[in-house]
C-alpha cells in the first residue's frame, strides 16, 4: 500500500470507529490532521488485534500482537513499512520524532488486555492507562505542536487528556467489556458501593450501581479539567479541535448523568445534533487560526 494510500486507510478508521473524535480532527489544519489519523489508525489497528480473536483465543490474539509489533520495531529500525497501517503510522512518528517509549508503553498496555482481565484499585487501573491512554496524548502531542518553551510543561495535560478519554469510554462500554470478559471499574470501588461482578453480568440497573457510576464519572472530569489547563499551551490551530473533542467525550458524560448514571440500559451517545453544534462553535476560530499560520512545517510532507 502506498504512503497515500495508508493515511487513507487511517482516516477511514479514524471516521467509521471514532466518530466524536473525527468530528474533532476535522478543526485541524489538514496537514495536521492525517497524521492524528495515523496515530489513531495504529490504536485502533493494535486494539482490534487483542479484541479481534474472542476472549478464549489469548494464543491467536498474542501470536498476531507479537507479529505487529515485530513488524513495528524492524519499520522503526529502518526497514520499509508495509500493510494498511504502519506505513503511515511509521512515517509519522518519523516525521515529529514521536518517543518510541510511548509507544512501547502503548503495546505493553495491550498486551496486559490479554490476560488481565480485573484491576483492584483505582491506581492499578491508572497504571493501566498510562500506556493505554496516556502515552496516546503523549504521542498525539508533537503533531498537535505547542508554543515556544511550553513542549516540557504540556506532557502532563496530553497525559490527563488520555485518561479523560479511556475513563469515559470505560463508563460508556461497561457491559460491552464486560461481553469480553473485562471489567475496568476497579474491584475496591464496586465493593465500597456494593456493586458485584454478577450485578455487571447480568444488567443490574441498581442505585449502587448508578452511585459507582456517578463516582468513576467525577473522577473523569477532574482528569478533564486538568487536561483543560494545557489547552493554552498548544498552537492555536490546534486549540479548536482539541477543546471540540473535550466538549464531545464530555458530552458522553453528561448523557450518562442525564440518564441517572444508567450505563446499563444502552450506550451512552452525544446526539448528531448536538456534535453538530459543537463543530460549529469552534469552526471559526480554527479557520482563523490556519488562515494565521499559513506555514508548510518541516516533516510534515
Amino acid at each position: 500500500m502506498t504512503l497515500t494510500a495508508s493515511y487513507e486507510h487511517c482516516r477511514r478508521l479514524n471516521a467509521r470507529h471514532g466518530r466524536s473524535f473525527y468530528l474533532a480532527t476535522l478543526l485541524l489544519p489538514a496537514w495536521k490532521r492525517r497524521h492524528v489519523h495515523a496515530l489513531y489508525g495504529f490504536a485502533r489497528h493494535v486494539d482490534d488485534i487483542v479484541d479481534g480473536f474472542g476472549p478464549a483465543d489469548t494464543a491467536g490474539r498474542a501470536a498476531a500482537l507479537d507479529a505487529v509489533t515485530g513488524r513495528l520495531d524492524a519499520c522503526l529500525a529502518g526497514e520499509p513499512a508495509r500493510g494498511a497501517v504502519l506505513p503511515a503510522f511509521v512515517h509519522t512518528v518519523r516525521s515529529f520524532g514521536v518517543e518510541h517509549g510511548d509507544v512501547r508503553a502503548f503495546l505493553a498496555s495491550m498486551r496486559a488486555d490479554l490476560t488481565v482481565t480485573r484491576y483492584d484499585t483505582y491506581d492499578d487501573l491508572l497504571a493501566y492507562m498510562e500506556g493505554s491512554a496516556a502515552a496516546i496524548g503523549l504521542m498525539m502531542l508533537p503533531v498537535l505542536e505547542t508554543v515556544p518553551g511550553a513542549g516540557r510543561d504540556a506532557r502532563e495535560p496530553a497525559r490527563e487528556l488520555g485518561r479523560a478519554f479511556q475513563l469515559t469510554n470505560f463508563l460508556r462500554d461497561v457491559a460491552e467489556d464486560d461481553a469480553r470478559g473485562r471489567i475496568y471499574l476497579p474491584l475496591r470501588d464496586m465493593a465500597r458501593f456494593g456493586v458485584s461482578e454478577t450485578d455487571v453480568a447480568r444488567g443490574a440497573r441498581t442505585r449502587a450501581m448508578a452511585e459507582l457510576v456517578a463516582f468513576e464519572a467525577a473522577r473523569a472530569r477532574r482528569h478533564y479539567r486538568r487536561a483543560e489547563e494545557g489547552i493554552e499551551l498548544l498552537v492555536p490551530s490546534s486549540r479548536p479541535c482539541i477543546r471540540a473533542a473535550v466538549a464531545l467525550y464530555g458530552g458522553i458524560l453528561d448523557r450518562i448523568a442525564a440518564a441517572g448514571y444508567d450505563v446499563l440500559a444502552g450506550r451512552a451517545r452525544v446526539p448528531r445534533r448536538r456534535r453538530a453544534a459543537i463543530y460549529a462553535r469552534h469552526l471559526v476560530a480554527a479557520s482563523a487560526a490556519a488562515r494565521a499560520e499559513r506555514r508548510a512545517p518541516s516533516g510534515a510532507a
